[in-house]
């Protein structure tokens, strides 16, 4: 009887620290992914949402070299997973990042910059209905599938246990924040395209008419045409974005473009 109950209390202990493991590099990437990790979701919502990713990811993980759990092996088991996992979870947020800076050009090439404002997080409209929608079609789409698998692969990219090398991590996060500002600029160049047509009619009309107030005849259409072109281009815009984040959560060694 004693035992078998020191089996079982041995094999409880096993998984409580094999899933503790798992929580801390999940709970560093949940509190920074997009959707379950914005400003305006409760700290109590996403130490939920950890867990539950935690029960999910963790069966999926092979059992880690350190069966014991000691002062050294938990200090350095806590810093490596932790660091992963605001690795892996900056990695997704520059998604985010590219879709608020695509809003944002796309709101000061429009003036619209100043029309209404975000909410959480400071914004344009534009930025804060793009950044909306796309959480909630990727929400849709199964984010959270997703999620879950770019977890358990990521464990082949950041083995546990071992600090990631600093030079491989330095060049690939350069590289991905450029992607990101450059995928933000090719999400926004309808609104640029038109800006730049905008002010080259107006100054061909200042050139002919120098007495006419274009500015005040040209505000309201330049504003109904940025209104127009969101109209038209928001859905292709989110499906593109959604299409790159989904290829780079199956391989994230290919980047963001």
């Amino acid at each position: 009887m004693m035992e078998e109950a020191l089996i079982l209390l041995t094999t409880w202990q096993a998984a409580l620290w094999h899933g503790f493991l798992v929580f801390i590099r999940v709970s560093a990437a949940v509190a920074l992914v997009p959707g379950f990790g914005q400003t305006y979701v409760p700290p109590r919502v996403k130490l939920g949402i950890a867990i539950a990713f935690t029960i999910i990811v963790a069966p999926a993980i092979p059992v880690f070299d350190s069966a014991e759990p000691s002062f050294a092996a938990t200090a350095r088991y806590s810093v490596t997973e932790a660091l992963s996992g605001v690795i892996i979870g900056l990695s997704l947020r520059m998604f985010i990042l590219a879709l608020q800076t695509a809003g944002s050009i796309a709101a000061q090439s429009t003036s619209l910059a100043q029309l209404l404002g975000g909410a959480g997080e400071p914004m344009p409209a534009i930025g804060h209905l793009l950044m909306v929608s796309a959480i909630a079609f990727a929400c849709t789409m199964g984010l959270h599938v997703h999620l879950a698998r770019f977890f358990i692969n990521s464990y082949m990219l950041f083995p546990p246990g071992v600090f990631p090398i600093a030079s491989i991590i330095s060049e690939w996060g350069v590289s991905h924040i450029a992607s990101a500002f450059g995928l933000a600029f090719k999400l926004s160049a309808p609104f640029m395209m038109v800006s730049a047509l905008y002010n080259l009619m107006l100054g061909v009309i200042n050139r002919a008419m120098p007495q006419l107030m274009v500015a005040l005849i040209g505000a309201p259409l330049i504003t109904f045409g940025g209104l127009s072109i969101l109209l038209l281009t928001a859905g292709t815009i989110i499906t593109v974005w959604w299409k790159l984040m989904e290829t780079f959560m199956f391989d994230p060694s290919r980047g963001m473009l």
